[in-house]
């Protein structure tokens, strides 16, 4: 009995010793590990994965807001919390600042939740960036459950982790760093940031492994990819033998099969070519499969990379496991394929498979600058830690957005370096940190207006570059007062310690607001503002050429109102020297960009051999500089430096019309019927500006962007003039259009007028309805023009002959009718049986109010009609009877010496 008590004495001892043991090899397995939850009460274990989460409180600067979550797209209470950014804070950038050692490789994770709450709206847009590099966009419209997981190498013994505003507001619910000790993704990438688009356990159809199977707590989803042919086999007995891996074995103990081939395609994986890196992972699950037996050639996009892949032959040496790597470029879609090779006995197999986006990686402030703009900022903060703008600093000081106040700007090392710092009215206190002084690059600065007290520090005079120094009306006197190193210093300007003295371009405006002679000066500043502007874009459109001084610190113009002139060096650095082409104009190639404040811009590059030059370059630089609508594209800035003419405009994200309807199939996506009315209506500044009216000579399902949230604006103001007057003769000397839009009253007469363009947008209208294009001569030859194809139908109402096939059945017939009577009217041969665009909306608007309403009264009538159209309660626009030609237009079928088509 005795020895029975000692025996299960003894086995309760080894159970504890294991248990311990176990905790243990956890603790240790988790040795690195970050796991922060955000706005969690407490520290607490997940009791599935054994994994610690703690509260993020204390690590972000900005604490944002706290919300629960009640509409998490999965059950699992580790997401039951958010932090959201910018609900009553300062700032557009939010970063967590986390632990690394230099030269380790990371994994970083961010996990967003939509349906938060009321701070969060459906336009909501943020970008997602590791220190000053993006890799990813959030958008609260999506109902998934997001995830944004990059791999990098530590360039220094910190990484931020940052959300950066673009629309409404930023929000987190996890936040993640994994050390990858033994994982090889950086042998040929170590200057990039790999940004995982895809990681997949082939043939696991059950649910996604992660840590503790996998030591990194890498997240091995579940196939996301449905092969009709293929078979899902698996094999828990098998094991690894002749070859290391860290992948785990029960991912690679599940695969795909089939007797020819597999194939896994990702589509939507952003525009322009991008380089990617793909890792595949190879298990034969067969053992007493041979070598030869399956064999295979691996092919992606197209291409063949792996001529007779065999996992157990080709020089591996007795081992039933095998990896390949490939490096490659591609744009909006990867497909890989594996096919089974000629004389082989069996089909190819795939065990996973992980695809990461390489991006460069971005170069943010040098380090000297940055480590001296965090110890300024902690210093500053420590006496102020109640102020709203000391607590927006965060993240790298200039990218992906500068911190308030301060200004960068490039280095000959492709660093940045911050030129100006404005930190005047903000209610300081404190000595003026002396670390100002060791920002070697600084320009300009300004702590006017504060609190500050103690003397101005004698180090400022070793600043090489500073040329303007505002430090008055301070609280304490000494604060007031120059040293002679400074106050002798040639090139200087200060405001001399003069409280009230209006020298800094601040104009102090806080002492001003409420006085009627404040209000007197600001007003006349405002009236230079504009002439200045005006006198700028005057002299440039008098002499023709390029004049402009580099913008400066003492420019007043609003950023939303005058444009800017950027340097080339700038544009080169925002556009990675042209290296994402988007398009290709008549005035030459658009590439994509970031500006050094995390704006996506759009720049376009003006060709040598263009034949629109220097006067189209010109027109569109005067015309969208003296006018601004939602609905038009703005113009940010231009550039015109050692012959280049460049134009800088936002990025639009959805693309253009023409791309969505029938563009290249990597670019065309379905629109519906309401979204299709709703771009039409986008429109309707054409023509309807207070003073006088713009004719843009060139409207084309190409020049009609899209941005994030599908709204509609116009580019392309190349050609466009001012709608003529009274008196004027209306005569254009060139015909400017085309082909397949372009007026033929237009055309014959040359005489230009703002129904010009209202047939060019009739024919828009017309690419809406049927998803065709307005001339392809590819077609049968009565088929070429979109205007002659689609008149016979509309006049025997077969309108459902014309319309898109990809809408069919998802539209209301009366708003259908009213769309397309509005694009026949449109395109009558004569400018007088046109109506004006102020017609046009109201019958838009009217047809958007019938498709949105889907009234009782509508669906009713369809049901006696049997018939998908409804019949028409009211008809604005008449129909008139006009001479018509039983041939196509010349203009729209013969060839056009005369145009210049874009």
């Amino acid at each position: 009995m005795m020895g029975l008590v000692n025996l299960t004495k003894l086995a309760i001892f080894c159970l504890l010793c294991l248990l311990f043991q176990l905790l243990l090899q956890s603790a240790y397995a988790q040795e690195g590990f970050l796991s922060l939850r955000c706005c969690s009460a407490s520290t607490y274990t997940d009791s599935k994965t054994n994994i610690t989460w703690t509260p993020d409180a204390g690590i972000i600067r900005n604490n944002g807001k706290c919300e629960n979550i009640t509409t998490a797209p999965v059950k699992d209470n580790s997401y039951d919390t958010a932090r959201i950014f910018g609900t009553s804070s300062t700032g557009s950038k939010w970063c967590y600042n986390l632990t690394t050692i230099k030269s380790e490789d990371y994994l970083i994770r961010g996990t967003f939740i939509n349906g938060i709450s009321s701070d969060v709206t459906p336009e909501t847009v943020f970008d997602v960036s590791i220190s000053a590099t993006i890799i990813g966009q959030v958008n609260s419209s999506s109902t998934d459950l997001l995830e944004v997981e990059a791999v990098l190498r530590a360039t220094d013994n910190y990484t931020n982790f940052c959300l950066v505003r673009r629309h409404g507001n930023p929000y987190l619910s996890k936040l993640e760093l994994r050390p990858l000790k033994d994982l090889l993704y950086f042998n040929n990438h170590s200057s990039s940031v790999l940004k995982l688009v895809s990681r997949v356990d082939v043939g696991n159809t059950i649910e996604s492994i992660r840590y503790p199977l996998d030591r990194s707590d890498r997240i091995w989803k579940n196939s996301e990819i449905k092969i009709e042919t293929a078979n899902s086999i698996s094999n828990s007995s098998i094991t690894v033998h002749g070859a290391n891996t860290t992948v785990p074995l029960q991912v690679l103990q599940t695969a795909s099969i089939d007797l020819e081939r597999l194939d896994f395609s990702l589509n939507n994986l952003g525009k322009g070519d991008s380089n990617y890196l793909i890792h595949i992972y190879f298990l034969e699950l067969n053992d007493s499969l041979k070598t030869g037996e399956r064999v295979f050639d691996v092919m992606i996009n197209g291409e063949k990379q792996y001529d007779k892949f065999d996992i157990l032959g080709n020089g591996a040496g007795a081992t039933n496991y095998r990896e390949l790597v490939f490096s490659v470029s591609a744009n909006e879609a990867l497909n890989m394929s594996m096919v089974k090779s000629p004389g082989a006995s069996l089909g190819p197999i795939c065990n996973a498979y992980e695809i990461f986006q390489v991006l460069s990686l971005v170069q943010g402030t040098h380090q000297a600058d940055l480590d001296k703009a965090v110890e300024l900022r902690d210093e500053l903060a420590s006496r102020n830690p109640e102020n709203e703008v000391l607590a927006s600093w965060s993240g790298d000081p200039c990218l992906p957005l500068q911190w308030e106040g301060l200004q960068c700007e490039p280095n000959s090392d492709g660093s940045f370096v911050i030129v100006s710092i404005d930190v005047s009215s903000n209610g300081l206190m404190g000595p003026i940190p002396t670390v100002v002084a060791e920002l070697t690059h600084l320009k300009y600065l300004d702590v006017s207006h504060n609190e500050l007290m103690g003397p101005v520090p004698e180090s400022l005079a070793i600043l090489p570059h500073l040329t303007k120094f505002y430090f008055g009306c301070n609280t304490n006197s000494e604060s007031n007062h120059l040293p002679s190193s400074l106050a002798n210093r040639p090139n200087l300007t200060t405001d001399s310690g003069i409280c009230g003295d209006q020298s800094s371009p601040r104009l102090y405006s806080k002492v001003f607001i409420g006085s009627v002679a404040g209000g007197s000066v600001l007003f006349a500043v405002a009236l230079g503002v504009i002439f200045a502007c005006f006198c700028r874009w005057k002299l440039y459109s008098l002499f023709g050429k390029c004049s402009f001084l580099s913008p400066s610190m003492d420019d007043l113009c609003f950023k939303s109102e005058c444009t800017q002139n950027f340097t080339l060096q700038c544009l080169e650095f925002a556009t990675r020297k042209y290296d994402t082409l988007i398009g290709e104009g008549g005035f030459g190639s658009v590439y994509r960009g970031t500006l050094p404040d995390g704006q996506e811009v759009a720049v376009k590059v003006g060709s040598a051999t263009s034949t629109q030059g220097t006067r189209e370059f010109e027109n569109e630089l005067n015309l969208l500089s003296a006018i601004r609508h939602e609905n038009l594209v703005p113009l940010l800035g231009y550039c015109c430096e050692n012959d280049q003419q460049i134009l800088v405009y936002p990025f639009m994200s959805n693309g253009s019309l023409q791309d969505r309807l029938y563009g290249e199939a990597s670019k065309r996506k379905i629109l519906d019927w309401p979204t299709r009315i709703s771009i039409a209506l986008g429109l309707f500044y054409l023509h309807t500006f207070a003073g006088r009216g713009v004719i843009h000579r060139d409207v084309k399902s190409s020049n009609i962007l899209l941005d994030h949230s599908m709204c509609a604006k116009v580019a392309d103001f190349g050609f466009s003039k001012y709608a003529p007057q009274e008196g004027d003769s209306g005569a254009s000397l060139e015909v400017r259009g085309t082909a397949g839009y372009l007026d033929p009253e237009y055309y014959s007469t040359q005489r230009l007028s703002s129904k010009s363009d209202v047939f060019s947008f009739g024919v828009v209208l017309l690419e809406i309805i049927s998803g065709r294009e307005p001339l392809d001569v590819h077609r049968p030859r009565n088929e070429w023009s979109l205007v002659e194809w689609a008149k016979p139908f509309i006049r025997e109402s077969k309108i459902e002959d014309i319309v898109d096939p990809n809408i069919k059945g998802g539209y209301h017939a009366e708003a259908m009718w009213r769309v397309v009577e509005v694009a026949l009217a449109c395109i009558e041969p004569f400018s007088t049986y046109r109506p004006c665009m102020e017609d046009i909306v109201r019958e838009l608007e009217d047809a958007l109010i019938i498709e949105n309403n889907a009234s009782e009264y509508m669906k009713s009538i369809d049901s006696f009609g049997g018939s998908n159209r409804f019949p028409s309660i009211e008809k604005k626009i008449t129909l008139p009877v006009t001479p018509s030609s039983t041939e196509p237009s010349p203009i729209l079928t013969q060839g056009l010496p005369p145009l210049q088509p874009r």
